[in-house]
């Protein structure tokens, strides 16, 4: 018999929680660590309809990228969006756990996805964030120099995007990487100070696009959903492998909210 409390262990194993930003609501978050699992699902976020999903398909824990709750809920009532999809999961008797920045972060963990997918070398990371070596983003350099239209069609295809946000000249000769998965803002003056020629980020505000762009620093944006959910997948593979006894699987229904036209 596999426990809540085994694949935990195992998450632990995988995105240590001490790589975690401080105060982000990581760990198991809802259910009983002893429950019994048969099926666990995945997902970048516990919407209404993946929440929909897990109660339908029969699952016993969501290991969810986003913490849900994420700030703490003073009442569980069906009248507050976050209380009903607490009431529905609770009553369905599904255990929720959240990495979250502890699987940015990780070694194998998102942005050492991207480094992978990108062929980047020496990778570092873009910020210490504990002396005793816990980091966030990374950056490192690709095979060899190619222009910031050439990368962005790569960062298209690795996570299946038909658009994407750029700063900086197109024809512009990049080969120095950051990545920041996710909202990537608070990476951007380490990005800057390690010389990144190019940061990948899941999303931005106008004002540090244009401080990019004062900066000499190219920018692809591949939005929030689209920089991490590939992880997500991965991460049910993951599970799978050290659990063959389960059925392990990423959302089906879960979509980017927005649409890129």
């Amino acid at each position: 018999m596999v426990t809540v409390s085994d694949v935990v262990a195992f998450m632990q194993e995988v995105a240590p929680l001490e790589y975690a930003a401080k105060d982000d609501n990581v760990g198991l978050l809802l259910g009983d660590p002893a429950g019994e699992v048969a099926r666990v699902m995945t997902a970048l976020t516990l919407s209404p309809d993946v929440a929909e999903e897990a109660v339908e398909a029969g699952v016993d824990l969501v290991v969810v990228h986003h913490p849900f709750p994420y700030r703490p809920v003073m009442r569980v009532i069906t009248a507050d969006p976050v209380g009903r999809l607490i009431w529905r999961l609770a009553g369905a008797r599904i255990a929720v756990y959240s990495p979250h920045t502890a699987w940015d972060s990780a070694r194998g963990g998102i942005n050492d996805q991207w480094a992978e997918a990108l062929g980047l070398s020496n990778v570092r990371p873009l910020a210490e964030l504990r002396p005793d070596g816990i980091s966030a983003g990374r950056w490192g350099w690709l095979p060899q120099t190619c222009t910031l239209s050439e990368l962005v069609e790569r960062v298209k295809a690795f996570v299946s995007a038909q658009q994407v946000g750029l700063v900086g000249e197109p024809d512009r000769m990049v080969q120095k990487v950051g990545v920041a998965c996710g909202s990537g803002a608070e990476l951007l003056p380490a990005a800057i100070e390690a010389g990144c020629e190019v940061l990948i980020s899941g999303e931005m505000n106008y004002h540090r696009c244009l401080q990019c762009k004062s900066a000499g620093l190219g920018l692809i944006l591949v939005g929030h959903f689209a920089s991490e959910r590939f992880a997500m997948e991965h991460l049910a593979k993951m599970i799978a492998r050290r659990f063959p006894q389960l059925k392990v699987w990423a959302s089906t229904v879960e979509k980017d909210p927005i649409v890129w036209c």
